[in-house]
């Protein structure tokens, strides 16, 4: 089948979709999530045949670990969708309402957006989050992978499709397009009228290509080179704390930290306390030259840095390192190489705080906390669609409303227009 009739059999799912009751919905996503939780040894077994690929193929760590599936982590998809199913319904939400002078009763609400496609790499996960905020929010989804989870995805969205079906909804809401060709990404971009919006998730190339490329409305979500700026106001075990979860927590993902600036009032200080963490949980620190001497006085190898590292969304046990002589110059450094997803600062000064949270341009801007929360289900919005980079229509972890556009609805009791 090609990608334009999976889309025309996606618009005809919508339609079902968008009258579909919340008990339907919410009845049709436990059903899901016990389907995936039953046959997770299949899943697995697919999931085993990405993973062995990918190692032979020299995929690194990092993305063997995107790839990668566990019991856990199924029952973490079920999990999500499960808390999705207990998540308000945003469909016909009302956003506004008033009555005109003229006497008539103007209500705008959330409606679905009809065909939704996905792009993303290499996390399977992604395919059962992404159908089950779509279902919710009354979506079809249409769902491109990559080639390198291709087994793990066809399984997942098998499972998915039979539980659709079982529960009176129709499979076609949820659909997997052939990842064997770049081809049918492009037909995906192209089939405007047909497919509502594109959201792509994966890295700088994937998102860039769609962006530029693609005649179907996108949103954007973006990579993630995060920051943790030590104020001199901070306290330095705090600090600690919060930058060696934000690193090492998982450090794949877009939400984890790829640099730290320390502000030079406190920079000796802390960079002994935590260079040698850092070391101790695997960290290799890339640093500009007052770093290196830091490492140097406490035994801690630190590699020199340049632009790249600085601009770098690592993926991995590396973290560029820099001192500050002001928070001006932080929120700088965030501005020539910040990508806009999560920003954080820790400090004591609440005018520091003010400050950062006002002039640092991100999605999402952490005070005192990991920058690993910035999370839909850290957030309470159940599994999230993607982060989104972009400032016009939904910024940050998108849930459930950012899956949504509106309508007016207009009721008269036979006003006419003089």
């Amino acid at each position: 089948m090609s990608v334009i009739e999976q889309a025309q059999r996606a618009r005809v799912a919508a339609a079902r979709l968008a009258v579909a009751s919340r008990k339907e919905k919410d009845a049709a996503l436990r059903a899901l999530a016990d389907a995936l939780e039953a046959r997770a040894a299949e899943v697995l077994a697919a999931n085993a045949q990405d993973v062995a690929a990918g190692r032979a193929a020299g995929m690194s760590d990092a993305l063997v670990d995107r790839l990668s599936l566990t019991e856990a982590r199924i029952r973490g998809m079920a999990g999500g969708l499960r808390q999705v199913a207990g998540l308000p319904d945003p469909v016909g939400e009302v956003l506004r309402g008033y009555t005109l002078p003229n006497g008539l009763e103007l209500r705008q609400i959330r409606v679905p957006m009809g065909v939704v496609g996905i792009v993303y790499e290499a996390r399977p996960n992604v395919t059962a989050d992404a159908a089950g905020l779509c279902l919710k929010s009354g979506n079809a989804v249409l769902l491109r992978g990559s080639g390198t989870a291709a087994h793990s995805n066809a399984a997942i969205v098998a499972v998915l499709r039979e539980a659709l079906a079982a529960s009176g909804l129709p499979a076609d809401a949820v659909q997997l397009v052939d990842a064997s060709t770049r081809e049918s990404v492009k037909e995906l971009m192209r089939a405007r009228g047909l497919v509502d919006v594109l959201i792509p998730r994966g890295g700088a190339g994937l998102i860039r290509s769609v962006v530029e490329e693609s005649s179907v409305p996108v949103i954007e979500t973006g990579i993630g080179n995060c920051h943790v700026y030590v104020d001199a106001a901070a306290d330095l075990p705090t600090a600690l704390a919060i930058l060696l979860n934000a690193k090492t927590h998982r450090p794949s993902v877009c939400n984890a930290a790829e640099s730290v600036l320390v502000h030079a009032d406190v920079a000796d200080e802390f960079l002994a306390l935590a260079l040698p963490a850092l070391r101790d949980a695997g960290v290799t620190v890339h640093g500009d030259a007052r770093t290196v001497r830091a490492g140097q006085a406490v035994g801690v190898p630190v590699e020199e840095a340049n632009d790249d590292d600085y601009a770098a969304e690592y993926l991995s046990l590396d973290l560029s390192a820099a001192v500050v002589e002001s928070l001006d110059a932080a929120v700088a450094h965030i501005g020539r190489y910040g990508s806009g997803h999560t920003e954080a600062i820790v400090t004591g000064s609440q005018a520091a705080a003010r400050e950062f949270v006002a002039r640092v341009d991100a999605a999402a801007v952490m005070v005192n906390a990991s920058t690993r929360f910035t999370d839909g289900e850290e957030f309470g919005f159940g599994a999230e669609i993607g982060i989104s980079t972009q400032k016009l229509h939904a910024r940050g972890p998108m849930g459930l409303p950012e899956l949504t556009s509106s309508k007016y609805v207009v009721t008269g009791d036979g006003q006419i227009r003089l």
